[in-house]
């Protein structure tokens, strides 16, 4: 048995990932036909004989693969792009031996599936079938129960240059004169798989696009300030590579954008975090433990990687970047208050955000109100209100910029 739940996991993978490439390449199916589309009323995550059988039924073939992931437990299925309209979790979800399931758009071009157990369970077979009729294809893949030993054996992103899912990496831009624009990167928190906050109608990841878009556009205006956005779309973009991208383009400052809910309490208002190994409050440090798992659920493959974001907390770093980090969060803090927009009771806090942790980069993140919050919800779908946020995050950051100019002489003795 113990020989069996080796081999076949493998086995499996192979021959799934096989049966993906035997269907057409990306280019020549958008040449042929439209975007693969999801048939909710034939899709099904669902326990039998111990263990789950999961069920996808698709409008048309697409090359696809599957792969275990651990801390947590998570079973992962990449494919080229799929519209998931109508599937909703609920709907699909239908399984004691599953946690949760999430998917959307990973990578422009790429969609994933990411189903997180509880009990570790290994591919036993799967296949994907074609009518060759009506090109409707059906996924069916079943997984069986092992050990936590066999489960973490098998585990970890298989390595395949026709499959690994591009970095949508930055051009690295040119040295930089004395007389460069000021270069901000604009982070809005979410996107693709990971939707971040949903309630009221309202999804974080599109709220924050659209916020980190109204910033872009107010601040190219100003004429001198150079704005990258983390992500231009609805796609996932880890934790690490957000920090990445800053890095890549020599930012001057970075800001992420979020837009949460608090499970207790009745917090609302705008909110400015820093970072700190010590949360301000167990609120804050919830909220950073939620954006960490947020990236891990979303499959994330952590292992065997060493922590790229903790080597470059550099001591000597933060003793020139925490104080200017401070004041850009004053600014933020001033100008919010000054549009008129709600500010939290205590909105200057401190938690260990990853996304923070460029050490020579001042960065913060702004929770813009909480959606659990029914005054904040009416907010954010204001689009009124995303304009007069957008324009107090410009003067927050042009008044920081001023100050930040006649301040470094000083900071750096």
């Amino acid at each position: 048995m113990s020989s069996l739940s080796r081999i076949l996991p493998a086995f499996a993978l192979a021959l799934a990932v096989g049966l993906g490439a035997l269907l057409p390449r990306p280019a020549a199916a958008q040449d042929l036909s439209a975007l693969a589309r999801v048939d909710p009323a034939g899709s099904l995550v669902s326990d039998r004989s111990g263990g789950i059988d999961l069920t996808l039924a698709l409008s048309q073939g697409v090359p696809w693969r599957v792969f275990s992931l651990t801390e947590p437990d998570r079973i992962v299925m990449d494919f080229r792009e799929i519209d998931w309209s109508g599937l909703s979790r609920l709907g699909m979800l239908n399984s004691d031996l599953a946690a949760d399931l999430r998917f959307g758009t990973y990578r422009p071009g790429w969609s994933r599936l990411v189903l997180t157990l509880t009990e570790p369970l290994a591919l036993s077979r799967a296949g994907m079938e074609v009518d060759p009729a009506t090109g409707r294809a059906r996924l069916s893949a079943r997984f069986e129960k092992v050990s936590a030993e066999v489960f973490a054996a098998q585990a970890g992103a298989p390595r395949d240059p026709d499959w690994d899912l591009p970095e949508d990496g930055l051009p690295r831009p040119a040295p930089r004169d004395g007389d460069a624009p000021l270069t901000v990167v604009i982070d809005p928190g979410h996107g693709g798989i990971d939707p971040g906050a949903v309630q009221g109608g309202l999804t974080e990841k599109d709220l924050m696009l659209q916020l980190a878009q109204a910033v872009r556009e107010t601040l190219i205006r100003e004429g001198d300030t150079r704005v990258i956005l983390t992500r231009n779309d609805d796609a996932f973009v880890s934790l690490e590579r957000r920090v990445a991208i800053a890095h890549e383009v020599e930012a001057d400052l970075f800001i992420s954008l979020h837009a949460d809910v608090l499970a207790y309490g009745r917090a609302h208002g705008a909110t400015i975090y820093t970072l700190s190994d010590t949360a301000t409050d167990e609120a804050s440090a919830k909220l950073a433990e939620r954006h960490d798992r947020d990236d891990l659920l979303s499959g994330v493959d952590l292992t065997g990687k060493d922590d790229v974001i903790a080597d470059v907390l550099m001591d000597l770093a933060r003793l020139e970047t925490t104080p200017r980090t401070e004041a850009l969060a004053k600014a933020l803090k001033l100008s919010i208050e000054a549009s008129g927009a709600p500010l939290n009771s205590h909105p200057m806090r401190a938690a260990d955000f990853s996304v923070l942790k460029a050490a020579d980069i001042p960065s913060v993140l702004i929770e813009v109100g909480f959606l659990s919050s029914q005054r904040d919800r009416k907010n954010l779908s204001d689009p009124a209100f995303i304009d007069r946020m957008a324009l107090s995050i410009r003067d927050a950051i042009l008044a920081w910029q001023q100050a930040d100019a006649a301040m470094r002489p000083l900071i750096r003795q």
